[in-house]
């Protein structure tokens, strides 16, 4: 078996490092941050400052394959994430009558919680863990490495308490790591990143639904939008829940927003926003803003091979996606899962090194591609504030519509916002084409519709007409 060494002790890292203990190997795990998550989960939530995890705070959706991976894999984990408050949705709940299940339908279940309660649940099962160990406050500062024919072979890293030699090393530092900082100094050639910036920004409040309210409502869509921002609902543990608001980051209205008065009123007028704010939710925090996202793919291959051995990068660190699919996790899940079943195979090689490269372009690459695309159409949008008008939109925005009402066609877009099938094979389904088809024939004049305020009421919400866009110290 192998001895694994893992650098960076978020999601991907907990998990790489729990899960190849489990399959047999020996795993040490490094994190710049002095401590690990603990189960005091609204203190470390709003109270722990994380400064290189910047997306601790934020909204996360644990898809149906994050899911997967933690049932199969880590039962206990799943296990100990229900008890700390985590709950679970099914995607075919949106109707009345749950329609009869089908194989296949056990995927199509959302995992609701905040991030720390993940984190929280993989720390005590890695503690417990006899094959590993966590090294806090111990940042990696440099790779121990030799040549290795075109490549350069890492055997281990270096902190500032000394040398570490492991078979493997697994980046889980996210994209602002630094490993590959580190690449050039022990002579290897930089990595070949693709990079598609997003051009959005979000702002987020979290809420507590009243004692005794356990879940939130069903309807409306959690999700929705017009020409220039777009509101979204994300339900949580233990009765907490996040209303985000996205415009582009060249808004003018983009600063207004972190007033928490002027991010409620703009909340409110998304219907997901005012349903769930109308319920007498008490705020758990101020506005957080997040932006300067992109999507960002980092491979250690370029046109002669592997640029290093001995070194794979997951999560963040080889595939950051925009936050809006909430495909994050389920991805540094999946990476996680690949490392520890192969860990075993030669990690040193050139031929590992390609092998995990092309299985990562094979698994991971297509979702980032759907990501960039989807982001691509949004960015436009907003920019332009102008709707697409094309008959791909109106049959985008009609496959959606008609999903609301048809649990035939509801039941193939959950496979794709679970990652349980693209969705060039979900939508070409012969059924899912006629089913959608005859929903626009019954609508001939049907045309995408927007959501929410028009520009002229967005303007008057977030705009005192004396002094221009409110700022606030609240935020």
């Amino acid at each position: 078996m192998a001895h694994v060494l893992v650098i960076g002790g978020g999601v991907g890292g907990l998990a790489t490092a729990l899960l190849a203990a489990r399959h047999g190997h020996t795993a040490e795990l490094f994190e710049r941050d002095t401590r690990a998550p603990g189960a005091a989960l609204d203190r470390d939530f709003f109270g722990w400052h994380r400064p290189g995890v910047p997306q601790a705070t934020q909204p996360h959706a644990l898809l149906g394959a994050a899911r997967t991976v933690l049932r199969q894999e880590l039962p206990d984990v799943h296990a100990e994430m229900l008890r700390l408050g985590a709950r679970e949705r099914h995607e075919l709940d949106w109707f009345d009558v749950r329609p009869p299940a089908r194989p296949g339908d056990e995927d199509l279940v959302m995992l609701q919680a905040r991030r720390i309660v993940l984190e929280s649940a993989l720390a005590t099962a890695l503690r417990a863990e006899p094959g590993a160990v966590m090294h806090h406050g111990e940042p990696v500062t440099g790779l121990l490495a030799e040549p290795n024919g075109s490549a350069v072979r890492v055997r281990g890293v270096i902190t500032p308490a000394g040398a570490y030699a492991g078979d493997l090393v697994v980046d889980a530092g996210g994209r602002r790591g630094g490993v590959e900082r580190l690449l050039p100094a022990v002579g290897c050639r930089p990595p070949v990143v693709e990079r598609h910036r997003t051009g959005l920004a979000y702002f987020c409040r979290w809420y507590r639904l009243p004692e005794g309210m356990e879940e939130g409502p069903r309807r409306p869509w959690a999700v929705t939008g017009n020409t220039f921002a777009g509101c979204a609902v994300f339900p949580a543990d233990n009765r907490a829940f996040a209303v985000t608001l996205f415009v582009h980051t060249r808004d003018a209205t983009r600063s207004a927003l972190r007033d928490p008065a002027v991010f409620e009123a703009a909340a409110r007028a998304f219907p997901p926003g005012a349903t769930w704010l109308d319920l007498g939710a008490e705020p758990l925090s101020g506005v957080l803003a997040t932006a300067s996202l992109d999507n960002r793919w980092s491979a250690l291959v370029d046109g002669r091979g592997p640029v290093a051995t001995g070194l794979v990068p997951i999560g963040d660190a080889i595939t950051h996606t925009n936050p809006t699919l909430g495909q994050g996790t389920s991805l540094a899940l999946w990476a996680a899962r690949r490392v520890a079943r192969t860990a075993d195979r030669d990690a040193g090689s050139v031929r590992f090194a390609a092998a995990y490269h092309a299985w990562a372009v094979r698994t991971l690459k297509p979702w980032f591609d759907f990501q960039v695309v989807a982001d691509a159409a949004i960015g436009e949008r907003f920019a332009t504030r102008a709707g697409r008008r094309t008959d791909s939109a109106r049959a985008v925005a009609a496959l959606f519509e008609c999903a609301l009402e048809d649990p035939e066609v509801m039941r193939a877009r959950a496979r794709v916002r679970h990652l349980v099938q693209p969705p060039e094979r979900a939508y070409a389904d012969p059924q899912v084409r006629a089913r959608v088809e005859r929903w626009l024939a019954a609508r001939p004049g049907y045309a995408p519709h927007e959501v929410g305020p028009d520009r002229a009421q967005w303007e008057r919400l977030v705009y005192d007409p004396a002094v221009g866009p409110r700022t606030s110290a609240r935020s």
